[in-house]
């Protein structure tokens, strides 16, 4: 979908909401199907955490500041910390980390605040420290409930410690979420529903379901374990998603499920094609400009990256604009996974280009029924949903 010279110089009137992404690296233990950017602790690396927290933390802020003049004056909107396993933070570490972001951004008063936490790592007494620091979301990668599929999936803790840990959340945020996976090994249809119906008697607000994947570069590609036929697959989500739709769950975006109002505002941000600051080793950023949009890389492995930041005051491995011709496929990449889709003003709002570099896309999409024919509206039907990566692919240069 080639753009004319004439339409492809980005003009955006207003710059779009700003989140703060902070990446944690290290975990207990590496997941044999993860491919996010964690490492396994080691032993004595750091006194008794398997870190060197004060070292990760002081290279946090002094990489915050090198992204201030980007983003001058703008308030953000929510900060979220994944990982990796956060929760392996100290309460006071926490503190620290946040106390010294409030003295340096202009953060939104009730900002949502979110920390991604393992049940296997999870101790009252932090929890409470967590919150005491300004977290006010947790995220629990519970993934199942059963212990000989949490065995199976390589996770720390069993079926019991996950309960504990809803529970000890429950009595400390403002908002919960739970990750939960299916398709998993040797999975039946019995076993996905008691997941999902263990999961509903805690109540909470937000639940996150994904379909597990043999990512590259993981153990389980290397050693694929025996998964349940695509039939099952399916039948299984269909199971799923009538259990929370019955529940009062409202599916607002391809994995994502909450009740009203109680959707994630740092991942909508993602999804609605926001700004976010990405700070931490291997993060992700993207600033926009009245005149470009860009995007922002640091250094992957935690030693490199807090050398980086020690030694040449940043950590950038990349820095560069999104060329105009990118932007619709970025954008729709996004957008489209959300289930009630975006205003189509929010195409030229966040791009800064005009809608007819992508109505070739949109006249395609609509005809093979995967694109709402509401012209208010850029949204996927059902169908569009289903064959997302196909509808996507409209939209690529």
């Amino acid at each position: 979908m080639a753009m004319s010279s004439n339409t492809n110089k980005i003009v955006l009137t207003a710059l779009p909401p700003l989140s703060l992404y902070i990446h944690f690296p290290w975990c207990e233990k590496k997941c044999p199907y993860c491919d996010f950017n964690s490492h396994q602790i080691k032993e004595g690396e750091g006194a008794v955490l398997g870190f060197d927290e004060e070292r990760y933390i002081n290279a946090l802020i002094a990489d915050l500041e090198t992204e201030l003049p980007r983003t001058w004056g703008r308030q953000v909107h929510s900060i979220f910390i994944g990982g990796g396993t956060p929760s392996l933070l100290s309460a006071q570490g926490m503190d620290k980390l946040l106390s010294a972001i409030r003295a340096r951004i202009h953060l939104e008063p009730d900002a949502e605040i979110t920390m991604e936490a393992n049940p296997g790592s999870v101790e009252t007494e932090k929890f409470a420290g967590f919150a005491k620091a300004g977290i006010n979301r947790v995220s629990l990668g519970i993934q199942s409930f059963q212990d000989a599929q949490l065995k199976a999936l390589g996770r720390i803790h069993n079926g019991e410690e996950a309960k504990r840990a809803i529970g000890i959340a429950l009595q400390h945020f403002k908002s919960v979420n739970l990750d939960l996976m299916y398709g998993l090994p040797m999975q039946t249809l019995d076993d996905a529903k008691k997941d999902i119906v263990t999961a509903l008697s805690f109540k909470t607000p937000h639940l996150s379901l994904y379909n597990l994947t043999l990512e590259p570069n993981t153990y389980f590609a290397n050693f694929p374990p025996k998964l349940p036929s695509e039939d099952v697959v399916d039948a299984i989500f269909e199971q799923s998603l009538d259990l929370l739709i019955k529940a009062g769950f409202q599916r607002y975006e391809v994995s994502a499920y909450a009740k009203p109002g109680m959707e994630c505002k740092h991942n909508l941000n993602y999804w609605r094609f926001g700004d976010y600051i990405g700070i931490g080793a291997g993060a992700h950023g993207k600033v926009s400009y009245p005149d470009r949009i860009t995007r922002q890389v640091r250094e992957r492995q935690p030693e490199a990256y807090m050398t980086a930041m020690e030694t040449k005051g940043n950590a950038l491995i990349e820095n560069r604009e999104i060329a105009a011709k990118d932007l619709p496929f970025e954008f729709m990449l996004n957008t489209l996974r959300l289930t009630n889709g975006v205003d189509t003003s929010t195409f030229s709002e966040r791009t800064g280009l005009p809608l007819s570099v992508i109505s070739k896309g949109l006249d395609e999409a609509s005809k093979k029924g995967l694109l709402d024919e509401n012209p208010s509206r850029l949204k996927a039907t059902e169908m569009g949903i289903r064959y997302l990566n196909n509808l996507q692919e409209m939209f690529l240069d």
